[in-house]
């Protein structure tokens, strides 16, 4: 077993830990202050482990240590970049979509990330959790909606809570009726896997609904030896697993690095579900793509891999209007002729080698 260095035994909160860790130069000490006193830092000895303090460049250092780019605000980003607040009816609830919820339970995180588009939300100096009268609100709104068929717990991280608290959650949600989904945002089990133990694992399993948990990790190597075991204890236990990525500059903006990562989702049992555009929160323009890079990407991906391993490509529309899908489009429809018979119409398309056909082909 690999010997932990002592300065890496615990999770790393100030610039002053990350810089004495090897993990920050001294001479950015001053400016990763100013950032730590605007946006929350943690890295977890996990994660810190995993980190190569030679490489100036290294993806796992880009995603968790701060870094003075996030003090340069771009136009366009907002503090509320997917819009949470114009679809909020009660404090802790998001009802965007019809048939599902957004319920921000808490706003801690074992880690960190640079780029996280609630950044101005989560952290010390913020609330922690929900009050109790404001937990029992979010419950009544959810009961008064028999919509509501799907219930996704997020924040901040639901894994961060105590095993004996998710469970009274997770019975709660289940004694409602129409809630049949109850699916967890987390990063738990790639930053700190000790905490998917068999207590935190009965928590997450209820009579009368049916429990997902979306991963959310962004480079092969965050898929450690550790996290990989965590998930198959998820798995083992009969929880169905989907991923959640985001599509990160310096990180995993090429095609190698986005096939290792696929694939090593799925060799963990973890369906690929989305890759998402980078949020227009503030300060993370350094760690953005442009849309056009993503979408080669993805051709690239279809390529290469497995369709197990295609995430949907998605952008999350400013404003509160929800996620569409933007990968590349293979099917365009050739120029017809008026009063053309709809049933003989043709299409080109594209195949994964770049080549176009047409549909129906030529008799």
């Amino acid at each position: 077993m690999n010997r932990i260095d002592p300065k890496l035994a615990s999770t790393l909160r100030q610039p002053r830990e990350l810089v004495d860790a090897g993990l920050a130069p001294v001479a950015a000490l001053a400016e990763l202050e100013r950032v730590a006193a605007r946006y929350a830092v943690a890295v977890t000895p996990e994660l810190a482990v995993l980190i190569d303090p030679a490489d100036p460049a290294d993806p796992i250092a880009r995603q968790f240590i701060p870094s003075a780019d996030e003090l340069v605000e771009q136009p366009g980003e907002n503090a509320d970049p997917i819009g949470d607040d114009a679809h909020s009816p009660v404090a802790g609830i998001v009802h965007r979509y019809p048939d599902r919820v957004l319920f921000k339970l808490v706003h801690v995180c074992a880690v960190y990330c640079r780029f996280c588009f609630r950044r101005e939300m989560v952290g010390p100096g913020k609330a922690s959790a929900l009050s109790d009268d404001a937990y029992r609100a979010a419950l009544d709104y959810i009961r008064s909606h028999p919509e509501i068929w799907e219930v996704i717990l997020t924040g901040g991280d639901p894994l961060m809570l105590s095993p004996r608290r998710l469970t009274e959650i997770m019975a709660d949600l289940a004694d409602i009726d129409h809630v049949k989904i109850v699916r967890l945002h987390t990063r738990v089990p790639i930053a700190d896997p000790g905490r998917i133990n068999p207590e935190m694992i009965a928590a997450l399993r209820v009579e009368g609904a049916t429990t997902w948990i979306a991963i959310h990790a962004n480079h092969p190597r965050e898929l450690s030896n550790n996290a990989r075991e965590a998930c198959a204890r998820l798995a083992d236990a009969g929880v169905p697993l989907v991923s959640q990525s985001v599509l990160l500059h310096g990180v995993n903006d090429d095609a190698a690095t986005l096939e290792a990562l696929m694939r090593g989702f799925v060799e963990c049992r973890i369906k690929p579900y989305y890759l998402h555009h980078g949020d227009l929160a503030p300060g993370t323009a350094h760690l953005r793509t442009t849309i056009e890079a993503g979408q080669e990407l993805m051709r690239a991906l279809r390529g290469r891999v497995s369709g197990l391993c295609q995430p949907d490509y998605v952008l999350d529309i400013p404003g509160g209007h929800g996620k569409a899908p933007i990968g590349p489009s293979y099917l365009s429809q050739p120029a017809s002729r008026e009063r053309e018979d709809p049933m003989e119409r043709r299409y080109r398309i594209v195949d994964y080698c770049g080549d176009v056909h047409l549909y129906p082909p030529q008799s």
